[in-house]
């Protein structure tokens, strides 16, 4: 068989690479053309182990792990209400080796009350993906002769200053759902701090102090059991885990619709494919019925949507919070 010239055949190879290219299948080049990830991302957790954000990001890590294919662990810098982590991610490389598990209290209260926040998390982070809301529960002693919020109005402004509502320190959300309730309608109550939510639910069940809000995950089992009366719930709807509770509009406070949620976040200046990457992974996590399921029994909802998303609610419940906290300063 006669061999080909040298120019016949460079030809013929090309041909075939050609061809070769056109069969490969196309998420091959989408894959090369992503941006790359570290070998380990270490998700900072702003809190002490055990606690809510906590045991969220410790249910999400594994999951997020696998979307990306890269290991993801939970590293806990508390302090500070949660910026001495976020701070820590602020100034990290933003190559993606470490992320900031942000809940909504750091990103929008701490900027309003703390004296020398390290740093800014409008300015200092990127938004990368929105993950869970959850809803608060307006919650009194069994012994309050009260049965729904207008009857705790107007036991209230009989007693100006008398009546007191506990919550997990000054400045955290709790507190300042309080401070909120003051400014929309116009009752003067007493803020009383504890180191946590778990110490100032314990004391509204006692009687210690009559009122408080509180994560409706934690206060639901004592609602069923009789020793606390769910009077609101702070979202604009009701809430599927207490369906029967009418919500704070509901009961005459317009306009009242406070949440918490938390979000995933890098340092300033990712590279934005790589924010969309990360973005895209969050999001196949949270479709999944498995992780929802799970995040359901917390007491939580999947938030799920774009970096934009996260952005525009960060910036939004920050300014609702600097209208409740004038006159509020944390350490």
């Amino acid at each position: 068989m006669p061999s080909l010239d040298p120019t016949r055949r460079h030809a013929v190879a090309a041909l075939a690479g050609s061809a070769l290219l056109s069969v490969l299948p196309s998420r091959v080049f989408a894959q090369q053309q992503q941006p790359p990830l570290p070998s380990l991302i270490k998700l900072v957790v702003g809190y002490s182990a055990g606690g809510p954000v906590d045991g969220a990001a410790r249910l999400l890590a594994p999951a997020l792990s696998q979307e990306l294919g890269t290991q993801v662990i939970v590293d806990n810098r508390p302090g500070a209400a949660g910026s001495l982590g976020g701070n820590a991610v602020a100034k990290a490389s933003p190559d993606g080796a470490m992320l900031f598990f942000g809940a909504s209290p750091t990103i929008t209260i701490n900027p309003n009350v703390q004296r020398s926040m390290p740093f800014d998390p409008m300015k200092d982070l990127t938004p990368i993906a929105p993950l869970v809301d959850y809803t608060n529960v307006l919650v009194v002693n069994k012994d309050l002769p009260v049965r729904n919020v207008a009857e705790l109005l107007a036991y209230a402004k009989a007693k100006p200053g008398k009546l007191f509502y506990g919550s997990a320190g000054v400045g955290a959300s709790n507190h300042l759902s309080g401070a909120l309730l003051e400014k929309m309608t116009g009752v003067q109550l007493t803020h009383v701090p504890y180191k946590g939510s778990a110490p100032a639910l314990a004391d509204v069940m006692a009687g210690t102090v009559p009122m408080m809000f509180d994560i409706i995950a934690t206060s639901r089992p004592f609602i069923q059991s009789g020793r606390l009366r769910a009077l609101a719930v702070t979202s604009r709807q009701r809430n599927r885990m207490l369906p029967d509770v009418p919500t704070m509009i509901e009961s005459g406070v317009a306009d009242y619709d406070v949440g918490g949620w938390f979000g995933l976040y890098g340092p300033a200046r990712m590279d934005p494919a790589l924010v969309a990457r990360i973005n895209a992974a969050a999001h196949k996590m949270l479709a999944r019925e498995d992780i929802a399921s799970r995040l359901r029994e917390q007491g939580y909802d999947v938030w799920s949507g774009g970096a934009e998303l996260l952005a525009t609610k960060g910036q939004s419940d920050r300014k609702l919070w600097a209208t409740a906290s004038k006159g509020i300063e944390a350490e």
